[in-house]
Formats: C-alpha cells, structure tokens, sequence
C-alpha cells in the first residue's frame, strides 16, 4: 500500500468518503479481470448456447456493463462516477473448463475506475454462474484482480506478470 493511512478514515477514525472535489479531472481508464472455471461439458454446451436460459455470455456481457454503472449504488462510499466506455469481453477454453473474464472501464473525472471493473467482472461471473446453475452447480468464480488503472495523481499501474496483457 503506498499510503500511510486509510483515505477513507477522519482524523478521529470514523468512515467517511473521501473528497475528491480538489482533485484534477483526467482521463482514468482501469482493466480487471477474473474468471469462471467448471466443467468442460458445462463450458461447451454455455459456448454452444445450449442453456436452457438463453444466451449465458451476451447476458453476463449486459450485465457487467449495468453493474459498472451501478458501482456507486453497491459500494457503500464509492464515488457516483459518469463512465464514458465499459466493455466487458469473455475468452474461453472449453477443454479447460475455464471462461475468463476481462472489463475495462473509462471516464474523464476526479476519481478512479477500479471500482466499476472490478464489479463489472464481478457481476459477469456471477450471472454466468447463475444461468448455468441448472447444469453444474460446483463451479468456481475467482481470481478478480485489478490488472492495469491509469489516470489521476498515482499515475499507472500494471500488476505484475500480466504486464504484456494489457
């Protein structure tokens, strides 16, 4: 952590959200990630669309993006923000059971995105699960990480190891 105190802490300790309203606005763009894991039966018949609830990806894609809008209403102190783009994209390997999930977030503004990818891939898996519980209710929604932010006065980060990823 590169700060010495919690920002979302008084001076006497009791939560509060933080004031931005000092801050410059600059583009802030932020890229998360996670993933669903399951079988690879499971996997292949969402691939194929052969859930009975419709089309598993195109609706977790909708409803990633809704929940990035959303983030100010689910995140107790998190900053109402006006995003300016939200793609949510899936990449799946089928014999690996796995669909991964990647959402970037953008707005011109005074605070990051971090939040609204990180609930947008969130919400993505949990949709996913939800339209495949029928079939297979033992799979997995993990490895939700922040992976590249940008913009405002910390400046860039990329995590480690996914450096060419991005």
């Amino acid at each position: 952590m590169n700060e010495d105190k919690l920002t979302h802490l008084d001076n006497e300790g009791r939560i509060r959200m933080v004031d931005v309203s000092e801050k410059s606005e600059t583009e802030r763009i932020a890229v998360a990630r996670g993933q669903v894991t399951m079988s690879p039966s499971t996997c292949r018949m969402i691939l194929e669309g052969n859930v009975t609830k419709g089309n598993v990806l195109t609706t977790a894609q909708v409803a990633g993006i809704m929940a990035a809008k959303r983030t100010g209403e689910l995140i107790p102190l998190c900053h109402p923000i006006p995003l300016t783009d939200v793609e949510v994209r899936f990449s799946v390997q089928a014999d690996a059971g796995t669909i991964n999930i990647e959402a970037t977030a953008k707005c011109v503004g005074r605070t990051g995105v971090e939040m609204e990818a990180l609930t947008a891939v969130s919400v993505a898996g949990l949709t996913i699960y939800d339209m495949a519980k029928a079939v297979e209710r033992t799979m997995q929604i993990g490895g939700i990480r922040l992976v590249r932010k940008s913009g405002g006065k910390s400046g860039t980060f990329v995590r480690e190891g996914e450096e060419d990823d991005v």
